[in-house]
C-alpha cells in the first residue's frame, strides 16, 4: 500500500511523457545520474550515464525509490556523500507560510500550525486577497526551490516523515497552493488548464543528483492529474498531460547550484589538442571559475531555463531561454 501511494512506478507513465520528464533542455540529452548509488547495477547505471527508459522500467521498474521508501542505510549514505537533507512535512509547511505571509500580509491563509504535535489544520474557506492583489497575481508570483531534491517545498503528496499519503485539500507545497486557488477562482476545463500551466511556468527548482529530480518531476505531474482528476472528476486529456511534461522539464532542471552550470561539466586539468600553425599541439585546460569562486567565468555548460511569456529581443522567439545565471545580479 505504501509503495503505490507514495512511489509513482515509472512503468505506469506513457513513453513520451516519460521521455519528457527525463529530457535536459541545455544538453539536449537526458539527465545523468549524477549519484554513485547505482553503479552496482551494471552498464547504464553509472555516475555519468543517462537516465534511459529502459533502466528504470519494465524489470526496472523498482529501481528508483523516493527516500522515505529507502534503508536508512541508503538515506545515511546520501545525506554523507551528497548533503541530501531531510525536510520534515511539517517544516516546509511552516517556512512555506512564511512566503505566503509575507505576500498577503497576513497569517494562517492556507492553514494553521500546531507547533508543538507537527501538524497543520487546513483553513477551508476560499482564500482572500488582500487590496491590490488578485487571485491572478499569487498564480503568477514566482516561486522557486533550490536544490529541490525531490520537491517537498513544491508539492507534498505525501508526508515525509511517515510516507502517509496527504489529502489533497490539506497539501502544502508553493504549487500545491497555487492550483488550489486556481481550482477556487475557476470552472471550465479550458480556464482551469490555462491557469494550471500558468503555474507551473511560475514555478521552479534545480537539482543535482538524476534520481531526485526525476522524482520532483514526477510528483509535479501527478499532481496536476490529481488536481484537475479532483475538479472535472475525469483525467486531462494527453496533449494537456504532455504539455505539463514539457513545461516541467524546463522548470526542474539539473545544476551544481554553486556554479549554475550542468553538473561536473567544468574542465579541470585535461589536456586537450589544439592544431596551430606548427602542428597540433598539448595544452592543458583549467576552470578560472572553479580556482577563482566566480560563478561567471566557469567553462562548463552554463544551465538554460525558458522565461516564459517574454520573447527574445533578437530572434523573436516567445518564452525565450536564459542561462540561469544571467538571473542573477
Amino acid at each position: 500500500m505504501l509503495d503505490n501511494a507514495v512511489d509513482i512506478l515509472e512503468n505506469n507513465l506513457q513513453p513520451e511523457v516519460l521521455e519528457q520528464l527525463l529530457r535536459d533542455h541545455t544538453t539536449q540529452r537526458k539527465i545523468v545520474w549524477a549519484t554513485h548509488d547505482y553503479e552496482q547495477l551494471g552498464k547504464g547505471y553509472q555516475y555519468s550515464d543517462e537516465i534511459c527508459q529502459e533502466n528504470i522500467t519494465g524489470d526496472n521498474g523498482q529501481v528508483i525509490k523516493p527516500r522515505v521508501l529507502k534503508s536508512k542505510e541508503q538515506q545515511t549514505d546520501r545525506s554523507k556523500d551528497m548533503a541530501e537533507v531531510f525536510t520534515p512535512s511539517w517544516v516546509c509547511n511552516a517556512q512555506n507560510n512564511l512566503v505566503d505571509e509575507a505576500w498577503f500580509g497576513r497569517k494562517d491563509v492556507f492553514n494553521i500550525e500546531d507547533t508543538t504535535q507537527h501538524i497543520w489544520q487546513t483553513n477551508s474557506n476560499p482564500v482572500s486577497f488582500p487590496e491590490g492583489k488578485t487571485w491572478r497575481d499569487y498564480v503568477r508570483a514566482t516561486r522557486m526551490e533550490m536544490t529541490c531534491g525531490e520537491a517537498p517545498y513544491l508539492v507534498s503528496r505525501y508526508d515525509t516523515t511517515t510516507g502517509n499519503p496527504i489529502p489533497l485539500q490539506d497539501r502544502i507545497g508553493l504549487l500545491d497552493r497555487k492550483l488550489r486557488v486556481v481550482c477556487e477562482n475557476t470552472s471550465e476545463s479550458g480556464e482551469w488548464l490555462e491557469w494550471a500551466q500558468t503555474a507551473y511556468k511560475n514555478t521552479y527548482g534545480f537539482e543535482w543528483q538524476g534520481d531526485s529530480l526525476l522524482l520532483a518531476r514526477e510528483a509535479l505531474l501527478l499532481s496536476f492529474i490529481e488536481y484537475y482528476q479532483a475538479k472535472f472528476g475525469k483525467v486531462p486529456l494527453e496533449k494537456s498531460i504532455k504539455y505539463i511534461a514539457y513545461i516541467i522539464s524546463w522548470n526542474l532542471w539539473q545544476m551544481d547550484g554553486l556554479k549554475g552550470v550542468v553538473p561536473d561539466s567544468c574542465r579541470n586539468g585535461v589536456v586537450e589538442i589544439v592544431p596551430s600553425l606548427f602542428g597540433d599541439i598539448e595544452q592543458r585546460v583549467d576552470c578560472v571559475g572553479c580556482q577563482q569562486e566566480d560563478i561567471r567565468k566557469h567553462n562548463g555548460t552554463y544551465c538554460l531555463i525558458r522565461d516564459w511569456g517574454v520573447k527574445d529581443p533578437k530572434t523573436g522567439e516567445m518564452n525565450r531561454k536564459i542561462r540561469f545565471i544571467d538571473l542573477m545580479k
